[in-house]
């Protein structure tokens, strides 16, 4: 019995530090012209954005700055004020987080598996920063793709 519990244990310890979380770890990649260290993001960024985009965190439903804006003009990252998304490509999923049928420019956003390989996760080409997911359950008739992002990580610059 007592070699059946200190194997559970170390089987335990191995995994927990085998997943271990690196949220917060956000290093410069020079592949990213514009990455950052996390520990520069938390002087930049609102605490808000820096939980979402660098801590890949998500905003509640309907309780978020543009899932319900219908005003035209352009949502760019709240990190680099770079353009990633317009008005003209944006819809209501009934999500509840604004959505869009595409970016603004396919090279300004990346698509990676998240960690736990459930989803597509959206990212900021350029930094590495999350953004939100992106789903195949968005219109039929404009590509059927959903992009889900979280308002925080964006600011919308009107018309």
């Amino acid at each position: 019995m007592k070699k059946l519990m200190l194997s559970f244990t170390v089987f335990c310890a191995i995994a927990i530090i085998s997943c271990q979380n690196t949220i917060g770890q956000v290093k410069p990649d020079p592949k990213r012209p514009k990455s950052k260290p996390a520990a520069e993001w938390k002087k930049i960024l609102s605490p808000n954005t820096y939980e979402i985009m660098v801590n890949s965190d998500t905003e509640y439903p309907f309780k978020n700055a543009y899932y319900d804006n219908h005003q035209k003009g352009v949502y760019v990252s709240a990190a680099t004020g770079d353009v990633l998304f317009k008005s003209e490509d944006k819809y209501d999923s009934g999500t509840g987080w604004p959505s869009f049928v595409k970016p603004a420019a396919p090279n300004m956003v990346e698509i990676r598996t998240d960690p736990d390989g459930s989803r597509s996760e959206v990212i900021e080409k350029s930094t590495g920063l999350h953004l939100g997911h992106v789903f195949d359950d968005g219109p039929a008739n404009r590509g059927g793709k959903r992009y889900c992002m979280n308002s925080g990580a964006l600011k919308f610059i009107k018309k």
